[in-house]
């Protein structure tokens, strides 16, 4: 991946039901502070299905992105939803 185009990420996270409720109850606070960040241009998850969070993100730049997964890493999102399986794809352009 280059240093400069958009950066999509596509995919899901599955969440057990004993799970469901913490992550359904942590997700607005995630969306908000993550449509604050500079160079984010988009930014949803949506539960499909019951456990199924499905996410569609957009960031301005490459660096943007990384920006956004190291404040992610260190919230409480982090922590609610660690060893969640996910399922992403990363593309550039």
């Amino acid at each position: 991946m280059s240093e400069t185009g958009q950066v999509r990420l596509t995919g899901a996270m599955s969440c057990p039901a004993d799970r469901r409720a913490a992550v359904r109850a942590a997700l607005p606070e995630h969306i908000r502070l993550t449509r604050a960040e500079p160079g984010c241009l988009s930014f949803e998850v949506s539960e499909d299905t019951p456990g199924q969070f499905v996410v569609a993100e957009v960031f301005a730049s490459r660096a943007a992105f990384e920006q956004h997964q190291s404040r992610a890493a260190a919230s409480d999102w982090a922590q609610i939803t660690q060893g969640l399986p996910r399922d992403y794809r990363v593309e550039e352009g």
